[in-house]
């Protein structure tokens, strides 16, 4: 009866042991790292917000700007016998584009829309004028002029209101762009937006209405000198 007891007890006495699908995997060794993590960032963000509500004298991370740009060297001065007549602003979008032979444009190639604001002039030059160019009558009542033919000046690009839109860089272009920069980039983008407008000038018929305008300018102007007849005819080219 005394042995029956013991292994009574000792059956009591074993350990239980938990079924392996209720075990559950401890959270806080997770969630501690998570916790500091986005503690950190909370942290770093009102940091810099508060850095950016301080004076800039007392914020240790401000950008201040110096100019430390020499003298401006005057070169030349010239004289201008020149009217100008007109003057036409343009715009011109940009769409370069280089790619690799072999490889696809994720990997190697780069794509960039360039915005192109700018200004051409026309003119006509008065010192192109040449000897009997103006031939008035004996008694001063009939002009007779003979206009050179208006010219374009070069595109003037407004490089402040001229902008990069957008850009698309494959892999290589966008780890090779990270640890340099090409300023000649941006200078070809500058260049082909000027030669792009001064091309639809040359098309956009302003020499046309350079010549027209001088023309009435030199008409309204003899007449108000006391000319009755004025003739304005263009210089053979």
């Amino acid at each position: 009866m005394a042995r029956s007891e013991t292994k009574n007890d000792a059956k009591n006495d074993a350990p239980v042991k938990s079924s392996p699908g209720r075990s559950r995997p401890p959270r806080r060794g997770l969630l501690t790292p998570v916790a500091i993590v986005a503690a950190t960032v909370a942290l770093v963000l009102l940091g810099q917000q508060a850095l950016h509500g301080l004076p800039h004298w007392l914020n240790p991370f401000g950008v201040e700007t110096k100019d430390r740009s020499g003298p401006v060297l005057l070169k030349s001065i010239r004289d201008l016998h020149r009217y100008e007549a007109a003057s036409g602003n343009f715009q011109v979008v940009v769409d370069l584009e280089k790619d690799a032979k072999f490889l696809p444009s994720s990997l190697r190639g780069k794509r960039t829309l360039f915005v192109g604001n700018g200004s051409v002039d026309a003119y006509v030059d008065f010192s192109r004028l040449g000897s009997g160019a103006l031939k008035v009558n004996a008694d001063r009542t009939v002009a007779t002029v003979t206009l050179p033919p208006a010219q374009l000046e070069k595109t003037n690009l407004d490089t402040k209101n001229s902008y990069v839109y957008a850009t698309q860089r494959g892999v290589f272009d966008r780890f090779g762009d990270f640890f340099s920069s090409n300023p000649n980039n941006q200078q070809q983008l500058y260049v082909l937006a000027s030669q792009k407008i001064q091309t639809a000038a040359d098309q956009s018929g302003l020499k046309q209405r350079a010549d027209a305008n001088t023309k009435s300018m030199l008409e309204n102007m003899l007449k108000a000198l006391g000319f009755t007849t004025v003739t304005i005819t263009p210089a053979s080219q």
